[in-house]
């Protein structure tokens, strides 16, 4: 099958990145000699076909650039057989004959659903949070872990200043893989994820108190979001230990920002190979990152992998944070 025009949106939470893939969707498309054009705001855009052409200076100057100039939403209509019929049929009329998708596991099952229904789709990783199983790396996660380390970097200098234990929330939806990455980044004396069952006094007050009692003044403890209320954690600690602790919710704050190198880097490999697949009239396929290299994988298998933190770095990141 020949595609001579295909679509990309955006779909989900956005991420650091989206842009650069973005355009290296267009481009490669347009090298490769087809039309494309962009779907706004997810898979709302497909219903009342809001799409936009997008020739090559459409996508000038955003690689560098957070957010997704797509614009993202979470569609309830095209979680319903009925609303993803709707979308395919829309998308035929358009002349639409790939797309691909931008986002995380929700939006891939959207891409899952369109491919059963005539539109071949081509998902492509990016949520900050990296819990995509079928790749090592998504679009966005680079970048969030330095905007929350530079974060917590400040919240230290306050700490150590007040000789006080800063109990700091990241985001990660239902996993850990951002608290583990900034907790190793700063040093944190107690790493909190959803992935590995905690002992409140066992691994919070008992190693806040052995940090205190080798001279350690300051204390910082990483928690991933819904893992706890951080708030009631704070005052359980300086009520059990005596020393002042705050807790910060750092919040969407993580999502927005100019995205890393790496994140610029593997969100333009990602695009370019996902245009590789389309260009072949392949779909039902996710591409990822594995081991190093850039590879693909069929949406339903990609959406039963299983992925967790890895315990070694949790292990390692406490053994040294005395």
């Amino acid at each position: 099958m020949s595609m001579k025009k295909i679509a990309v949106l955006t779909s989900g939470g956005d991420a650091p990145g989206m842009n650069a893939a973005v355009r290296a969707v267009v481009r490669t498309a347009l090298y490769r000699g087809m039309k494309v054009v962009g779907v706004l705001n997810g898979y709302n855009g497909l219903f009342d076909g809001d799409v936009v052409e997008m020739g090559p200076r459409a996508v000038s100057d955003i690689i560098q650039r957070g957010g997704t100039v797509l614009g993202t939403a979470r569609s309830d209509k095209f979680r319903t057989p009925e609303g993803v019929k709707e979308a395919a049929e829309n998308c035929k009329k358009m002349g639409i004959d790939g797309i691909v998708v931008i986002g995380g596991d929700g939006s891939f099952r959207g891409a899952r659903d369109l491919s059963l229904n005539g539109i071949p789709c081509i998902g492509i990783p990016a949520t900050i949070d990296n819990d995509i199983t079928s790749t090592d790396y998504t679009i966005g996660f680079d970048t969030a872990t330095n905007t929350a380390c530079e974060l917590a970097d400040k919240l230290r200098d306050t700490s150590q200043s007040h000789c006080r234990c800063s109990i700091i929330e990241v985001m990660g939806r239902h996993a850990g893989h951002l608290a583990l990455q900034v907790g190793t980044a700063v040093g944190a004396t107690s790493i909190i994820v959803p992935e590995v069952e905690y002992d409140f006094k066992r691994d919070i007050v008992d190693r806040v108190m052995y940090a205190k009692n080798n001279g350690k003044q300051h204390y910082l403890i990483i928690v991933a979001e819904n893992t706890c209320d951080v708030n009631e954690m704070a005052k359980k600690l300086q009520e059990e230990t005596g020393i002042n602790t705050r807790a910060t919710v750092l919040g969407h704050v993580q999502r927005g920002g100019s995205p890393t190198v790496c994140d610029r880097v593997m969100a333009t490999k990602f695009g370019f190979a996902a245009v590789e697949l389309l260009k072949d009239g392949i779909g039902n396929r996710v591409v990822a990152s594995k081991n190093g290299e850039i590879v693909n994988y069929d949406i339903y298998e990609a959406l039963n992998m299983q992925k967790s933190v890895d315990a070694d770095d949790l292990y390692i990141a406490h053994r040294i944070s005395i």
